[in-house]
């Protein structure tokens, strides 16, 4: 069994102590650190190596938004999911397009994070299509053309194929349900999002997701 290093950053020590309880009794995760304010990260991330980072957004001294920029700018940084109160907020979509592999909401039942924290560990995004839609709706009226225009130049630099599986990632499809909606293997499937994500320096399919909407794709195929 893989065991999950992760590490707690949440500026209220009764929210610490709650995720330390509920997620230190399953078998796979360990907890390897907890911190106060999003300062104390880097060093913690330097010592304890987690493998995930569960973040809150608003802390008094550095927030989660930007330790999570400062994180996801490193080499071989952990997955970041990062919690909120909010069910779409442009600061959760700021924290998205830095690299943050998705979202929990602080009321969502233990199951559910224990779940989601397990999906960022095996490398999926932690938002479903009906929240990731909710989210592009959020940020539909900010700035939107100039989002667009650059993010054409961006995708038209992949091939047919690889523009194909970036729109069916861009729908909250799930690498077995592109297999099967574009005839080839899960395998070629993931080497067609490894592709993806190094030709437009993306770090994971949220942000595929979210390049696709900006470009306007999935408004073209009805999405």
């Amino acid at each position: 069994m893989t065991v999950i290093r992760l590490l707690l950053v949440d500026d209220d020590p009764l929210v610490r102590a709650g995720l330390s309880f509920m997620m230190g009794g399953a078998d796979d995760i360990e907890i390897v650190g907890e911190a106060a304010d999003g300062s104390e990260v880097a060093a913690l991330v330097d010592r304890t190596r987690p493998d995930v980072v569960l973040m809150d957004i608003r802390m008094p001294n550095v927030d989660g938004l930007t330790a999570t920029e400062q994180l996801r700018a490193r080499k071989d940084a952990p997955q970041v999911v990062v919690l909120t109160t909010f069910h779409a907020d442009d600061q959760v979509l700021r924290a998205l397009r830095a690299g943050a592999a998705g979202f929990v909401l602080k009321d969502t039942p233990p199951t559910e994070i224990l779940a989601a924290v397990r999906r960022v560990a095996a490398g999926d995004p932690v938002l479903s299509p009906t929240v990731t839609r909710q989210l592009m709706a959020h940020a539909a009226g900010s700035a939107l053309d100039t989002r667009r225009s650059g993010a054409r130049t961006r995708i038209a630099t992949l091939n047919d194929r690889e523009r194909e599986v970036a729109v069916a990632v861009g729908q909250g499809r799930a690498n077995a349900e592109i297999a099967t909606q574009l005839f080839m293997s899960v395998a070629t499937v993931k080497t067609h999002v490894s592709r993806i994500l190094a030709k437009l320096d993306l770090n994971n399919r949220v942000q595929i997701a979210l390049l696709t909407y900006d470009a306007g794709l999935l408004e073209e195929d009805g999405h």
